[in-house]
């Protein structure tokens, strides 16, 4: 070819690396031939997808030749009338990641800079970095959110701040009052992206809930998805909660229809479905228990999570071990591109599912130890 159509792209795009997802079951098989694979590997629900939810989305398999509502009034009513805002505040996303791109998009430039937490969710960086503006990366602190040290590299650069909590994938968590703390902190021409992905699992009392504080801090926007707790992550369905000035610029962008029909309708049965949520609550902490006193028993140190999933030091290198553990039929995140060479994620799955990482792990550990002698 004549032309470099990646030297045509602009800077910050050349920079980037795609975003590298959990391995399919389905690429696995095709790769190593084996079945009855257990993914651990993004997060996901173990239980599947609310019973309320698949009977949603049977009523509007029909209409799956006409557009979706655009502005998503009876999931923004829904959103409303739980959360106890006004559907003015929200914004619908193809996943709660479509939020964090129109933020980005919406508040940064070629002049200005985002800034996060080291360890922390991949998308920040990628979603600054693709329309050229900076971004910083604090140190963390006991591989969380420094806040103090946040606080203190803000510059008159600064436009966005990224915070997730809990932290993706050390599972780390900041109290109510180290969050306002920070908030009091930032000037209010900064905008504070609280990242609640997976908030509907945690079940500390210090934990705080971003949607009260808005009242407090009008530059705050709150992010959720359906993909997590509420199983939905196939349909890819989230939102953010603003002051109504930020929602209206951050819908002046969203592309139109980006919630399809299914997921729509599938969101507002997950969201009343107080029993499917507290089950996965529950089998959530049951697996998570029995993780750490498997890990403790193995000898290998954690990082403790409020998350549905674990991140444990291996004591080595991650790679080869997650590439026995995929011989196993186990698939689990190497977290190396966030700095974290010799950790691997754990997603909590089923007690059937956990089990089978431990004895996969076991044998895999045993086996690399020998190898070393």
């Amino acid at each position: 070819m004549a032309c470099d159509y990646i030297e045509l792209a602009n800077k910050g795009v050349q920079g980037l690396q795609p975003y590298q997802p959990g391995k399919p079951v389905e690429e696995l098989e095709r790769e190593l031939g084996i079945s009855d694979i257990v993914k651990l590997a993004s997060n996901e629900n173990p239980l599947g997808p609310s019973p309320k939810a698949l009977a949603a989305i049977h009523t509007v398999l029909t209409e799956l030749t006409r557009y979706p509502d655009g502005n998503g009034f009876r999931l923004k009513a829904a959103l409303a009338e739980k959360l106890g805002v006004g559907t003015d505040q929200i914004t619908l996303g193809n996943g709660s990641n479509d939020v964090l791109e129109m933020i980005a998009r919406s508040y940064l430039t070629a002049h200005s800079a985002s800034m996060y937490s080291q360890h922390a969710f991949a998308v920040y960086p990628i979603v600054t970095q693709a329309i050229g503006a900076q971004h910083i990366a604090v140190p963390a602190k006991n591989w969380g959110h420094d806040l103090q040290a946040m606080a203190e590299a803000i510059t008159d650069k600064t436009r966005v701040i990224f915070v997730a909590n809990p932290n993706n994938p050390t599972g780390t968590w900041l109290t109510e009052t180290e969050l306002r703390a920070f908030l009091d902190k930032v000037p209010e021409r900064i905008i504070v992206v609280l990242d609640e992905a997976y908030t509907e699992y945690v079940v500390e009392d210090e934990f705080p809930d971003g949607i009260t504080l808005l009242k407090d801090y009008p530059s705050l926007v709150v992010t959720r998805t359906f993909s997590k707790a509420y199983g939905l992550a196939g349909l890819r369905i989230g939102y953010s909660v603003s002051n109504p000035q930020v929602a209206d610029i951050l819908n002046r962008i969203r592309q139109p229809f980006n919630a399809n029909i299914a997921a729509q309708e599938a969101a507002i049965a997950a969201l009343n479905d107080e029993a499917y949520l507290q089950q996965s609550v529950e089998v959530n902490a049951e697996g998570m228990s029995y993780l750490e006193t498997e890990f403790a028993r193995l000898g290998l140190e954690f990082i403790p999570s409020v998350g549905n999933f674990i991140s444990v030091d291996v004591g080595q290198p991650a790679a080869p071990v997650d590439k026995a553990l995929l011989n196993e039929g186990v698939i689990v995140r190497p977290v190396a591109p966030y700095q974290m060479p010799n950790h691997l994620r754990v997603s909590i799955g089923t007690m059937e599912e956990n089990r089978r990482f431990i004895q996969a792990l076991e044998k895999v550990l045993g086996a690399l130890a020998g190898e070393q002698q």
